[in-house]
């Protein structure tokens, strides 16, 4: 199975930095961002070019960088030539990068949805976000990156965030 390449898509190159702004991940590695973009998928169906959309199936995995996405199933949404929304669903579609400080994020939801018209994230079933700095999980989150608004749970469900401490400062010299 052959790799399809998007190196050259600028607007699925914004996805990565999109999907790590959350607040509790801290900052995406920028150095990701001008990295090739490799996405290998079990079939193919649709346009990457006009309007329509692409269908990613069979085991999808998207590599850029550190970013490391996997998803049974991908669309890219295409709209007059311009990636406008992504859609990744599996049970469950996982994201894993390396922050600028080096520390690991990951994620996972049954659903990631990306409108890059609005630039709102949207993780649905089973979401969990994790970073050393802390967690977010329910079953519904909508993070919009323009703005910083969060949006999970009121509908019901729970959301569980876990904020981990600060380290202690170190003891002082003689031991109290």
């Amino acid at each position: 199975m052959n790799p399809i390449r998007f190196a050259d898509t600028p607007l699925l190159a914004l996805l990565p930095l999109a999907l790590t702004l959350l607040p509790v991940l801290g900052l995406a590695k920028a150095s990701d961002r001008n990295q090739p973009m490799t996405i290998d998928a079990g079939g193919q169906t649709g346009t990457l070019e006009g309007s329509g959309t692409t269908v990613l199936s069979g085991g999808v995995s998207v590599q850029q960088g550190t970013l490391d996405i996997r998803s049974e199933r991908g669309e890219l949404v295409m709209r007059n030539g311009e990636i406008v929304r992504v859609v990744f669903t599996g049970a469950p579609a996982t994201m894993r990068q390396e922050m600028e400080d080096g520390s690991p994020m990951s994620a996972t939801a049954n659903r990631i949805d990306y409108d890059m018209t609005t630039e709102v994230v949207t993780f649905t079933g089973s979401y969990k976000v994790s970073s050393p700095t802390g967690s977010n999980s329910g079953e519904r989150m909508v993070y919009n990156l323009r703005t910083g608004n969060l949006q999970a749970g009121g509908d019901g469900t729970r959301v569980r965030t876990v904020i981990q401490p600060r380290r202690p400062a170190p003891a002082p010299p003689g031991g109290n």
